[in-house]
Order: structure tokens, then sequence, then C-alpha cells
């Protein structure tokens, strides 16, 4: 058996093609977020609070403390399992954004750390893709919700 010999870090990254502005509000913005990603979010983004986000299709949620918000740049928060999670916006010209996301601090035994660290990857580059189509093309996919249909709370 391959024991790991170090910790993986998720990082799944997308042009944007909207100002970083916009980019950064679509996270910070849970009138935005909850159309591609989680449905239901105790409250903006603001440093130094704890917020709460919801998938109430999956009847799951999380609870994030924001430590870090500089505007229009980056975004670093804890999550409830002590993993870190953080997003930089890289603006480019013609009113693009590159976003990148970046999610640390796995724990558990090795194949449970990797299964979150895939998890985790395949999730982020679902919400940047949601992101993607409703930035640039005013169209919710529903990518979170249809995952996993078989899941839902309420079916």
């Amino acid at each position: 058996m391959t024991m790991l010999t170090q910790q993986p870090v998720v990082k799944a990254e997308m042009l944007i093609r909207k100002p970083v502005e916009e980019v950064f509000e679509a996270f910070v913005d849970p009138a935005v977020t909850t159309r591609f990603w989680f449905t239901k979010s105790s409250g903006r983004l603001e440093e130094g609070k704890q917020i709460r986000w919801d998938w109430e299709m999956y009847g799951v949620g999380d609870d994030v403390y924001v430590k870090q918000l500089e505007p229009n740049r980056r975004i670093r928060v804890v999550s409830s399992d002590q993993t870190e999670i953080e997003w930089v916006f890289t603006p480019r010209a013609n009113n693009e954004t590159f976003v990148t996301i970046t999610n640390s601090g796995f724990t558990g035994t090795g194949d449970e750390i990797v299964g979150q660290a895939i998890d985790s990857m395949g999730g982020y580059t679902m919400v940047l893709c949601g992101l993607k189509a409703l930035l640039e093309h005013n169209v919710v996919l529903n990518l979170v919700a249809d995952k996993a249909p078989d899941f839902h709370v309420n079916r």
C-alpha cells in the first residue's frame, strides 16, 4: 500500500469574461451565489463573520468563517470541517477575470483524504462552470442540484 507523502491541495481555475468586480461580487453576495452554488445563505461574506451556507435539496449545510476578504482580490474562509478555501481573482485584459479556487487541509486516513480532494476538485470545477454560464450567458445550469438528483431530500 502506498502512503501519502504530501497533503493534497486542490486547485480549480477558470477564465470568466466579466470584470473582476462582478466576478468577486458573485461569491460575496448570496443573491448571486445561490443561482449557481448553494441554495441559502445567512448573509454576505464579510471578514471576521461566520456565515451559514445550505444546500437545501440535500439537507446539508456548512458554517464558514471568513478569515480574509480583500475586495476584488481574495477571499479566504475556513469550513466547519477545518479545510481552508481561498478564491483569488486576477483581472485580465478586456474585462476578464481569472478565478483560482484552492482547497486544503483535508484530514482522515490517506484514502479519506484522497476522496475528499477528488470530491472537492469536481465540486469547485462545477461551481466555476456554473458561474461562467451565469455571468457570461445569464444561464442557470443547476449543476449542483443535478449532480446527485437521487440524493435530494424531498424526492
